[in-house]
């Protein structure tokens, strides 16, 4: 299911997933994105995973928490789940049925490559988990802002418990990423993070224009 199918057909709700490693970018083009929009009369939910609802914050806490310590891979993964699950739940869906547009930093493609690439455990059972947690509802565009390891998390000063994990966990997780955006081109838009802040904003700026007006075409 995309959002296309789960919003308000009238309300052309739209539902975009800023996804990439640590640093990336994706809080600050999530956030111009949610305003260009919004200048545009566009009615935004501007969100992000994990930590975006009453139940998320505390599962935030306790996955990015240094002092939460060793937490085994499938634990995390169910935690991530669950948060993912209410997110959904409590502010991804209702804001879709309302017609809105939907900016998200992160979705479950980060749980897919974090959670089972960079953990190395069953990437097919970590996907299953992850999309059935939010019902198969499916971004109708993902962003992928992607940079180095050594240009984003290697310089993070002071790293959480999943910035925390390693430059091989790191790598992993962007080399799924990458996998993932080169499986699905027509629902992916990959973008080198380190170009100029506004040339990421108006290509992305862009792209979503051109899938609000389908989605206006496809109402009348």
């Amino acid at each position: 299911m995309t959002a296309a199918a789960a919003g308000d057909p009238a309300g052309g709700g739209l539902f975009v997933v800023f996804e990439g490693g640590d640093g990336a970018g994706k809080s600050t083009q999530a956030a111009l994105l949610a305003r260009r929009l919004e200048a545009h009369g566009r009615t935004v939910c501007q969100t992000f995973e994990p930590g975006h609802s009453a139940v998320g914050r505390q599962i935030r806490r306790l996955v990015l928490d240094p002092a939460s310590g060793d937490i085994a891979p499938r634990a995390e993964a169910l935690l991530y789940a669950a948060d993912k699950a209410q997110h959904v739940h409590q502010v991804v869906r209702p804001a879709l049925e309302r017609g809105e547009v939907v900016v998200s930093d992160r979705y479950v493609d980060s749980m897919i490559a974090y959670q089972g690439a960079g953990r190395a455990v069953e990437l097919d059972q970590v996907a299953d988990l992850a999309w059935w947690a939010v019902g198969r509802l499916r971004p109708d565009l993902t962003v992928l802002l992607d940079v180095s390891v050594d240009q984003a998390v290697a310089t993070k000063v002071a790293p959480d418990r999943i910035e925390q994990a390693g430059l091989d966990f790191h790598r992993r997780v962007r080399d799924h990423l990458l996998a993932l955006a080169a499986a699905d081109p027509e629902r992916y838009l990959v973008l080198d993070g380190r170009q100029p802040i506004d040339a990421i904003a108006q290509t992305v700026a862009q792209r979503v224009d051109r899938l609000l007006a389908q989605s206006a075409l496809s109402e009348l």
